[in-house]
């Protein structure tokens, strides 16, 4: 992990996952990121989040770029890609294992499962009741036989001011409790690489979206452990369907690529997105520089938003 005593320049990211197609909601928060960082002459790094193995898609790699070339994202570094980088986020666990940060974790999620006393939210899963806890590190080796995962001891719940919401606070106690940082399969954890990641490329400001206020608090105890300065966080509403779900597939087809298929512009998407972010009076195709100057944090309403199949025929789609 690369830590310097200057002062870094401003830089911002651009991270997607390629576990499938990008759609109108991605490409919405890709959007405010960019604009946030390009209305302040920031630099864009692009980061291409592909640890989660059994989740990624054959070229979804390749058709994430095209579809961040077509709405005119640009970025000054990357694209950057995790599993070429395991070898930081192996010596950032050793970090963690000298100083009793972690513990070795035999649980399955059916024993998860059985020890929840309580209702817990989908995305979350169970609280972890602390089976494993009393291990050291050392106790490893007495456990290589059976699959083990890495999990972080949460002694605190730290809150932090959003650039969005404002001063937010989750008591982790309450929401998952001691969390995976590196998993059986030996890979590691989203929580741990993307610490890893934005600070060897010393991000300073994130801007994700607001489903990801939980994982905070989490990276925040991986940047202290790590002792990193974190980034700035700041988390905005999520598109969502009539239902008030997030976009996904049960929708309509909503992704990039069938967007372009169907001959939509990316002035038209862009106009639309801008509308919704109330950087526009109306709906009408705008061109991606002409954004920089009307970018506003403040004027995203802070709802999400939804999208409807009136609002993309409005941008002359009718594949949804």
């Amino acid at each position: 992990m690369i830590a310097s005593s200057a002062k870094p320049q401003a830089a911002y990211r651009l991270a997607p996952s390629p576990t499938g197609s990008q759609h109108i909601g991605n490409a919405r928060t890709y959007l405010i990121s960019w604009l946030a960082a390009r209305s302040c002459r920031s630099r864009v790094v692009l980061r291409i989040e592909d640890i989660d193995s059994p989740r990624i898609k054959a070229g979804a790699t390749e058709q994430t770029l095209d579809d961040l070339r077509w709405l005119g994202l640009d970025w000054d570094i990357g694209p950057i890609i995790q599993t070429q980088r395991l070898g930081l986020y192996r010596a950032a666990l050793s970090r963690l294992q000298e100083q009793e940060f972690v513990y070795p974790c035999t649980c399955t999620r059916n024993d998860i499962d059985a020890a929840a006393s309580a209702p817990h939210a989908d995305h979350e899963g169970p609280v972890y009741p602390g089976t494993c806890a009393g291990r050291k590190v050392n106790d490893a080796v007495h456990i290589a036989n059976r699959p083990f995962c890495w999990r972080f001891r949460v002694t605190d719940s730290p809150s932090f001011h959003d650039g969005f919401r404002g001063l937010e606070h989750i008591d982790l106690q309450q929401h998952g409790g001691d969390f995976v940082v590196w998993k059986s399969s030996s890979t590691p954890a989203y929580q741990l690489a993307v610490v890893v990641d934005d600070a060897e490329q010393q991000i300073t400001e994130v801007i994700r979206g607001d489903d990801l206020i939980p994982s905070t608090p989490r990276q925040l105890l991986l940047y202290q452990a790590l002792q990193v300065e974190p980034p700035r966080f700041t988390h905005v509403p999520l598109v969502v369907g009539p239902d008030g779900r997030r976009l996904a597939k049960r929708h309509g087809d909503t992704r990039l690529s069938a967007l372009r298929s169907a001959g939509v512009t990316p002035e038209a998407l862009l106009g639309l997105l801008a509308w919704s972010c109330g950087w526009l009076r109306e709906i009408s195709p705008v061109k991606l520089p002409e954004l920089i100057s009307c970018f506003r944090l403040d004027s995203i309403p802070p709802q999400p938003f939804i999208m409807t199949t009136t609002l993309l025929k409005q941008i002359g789609y009718r594949g949804c």
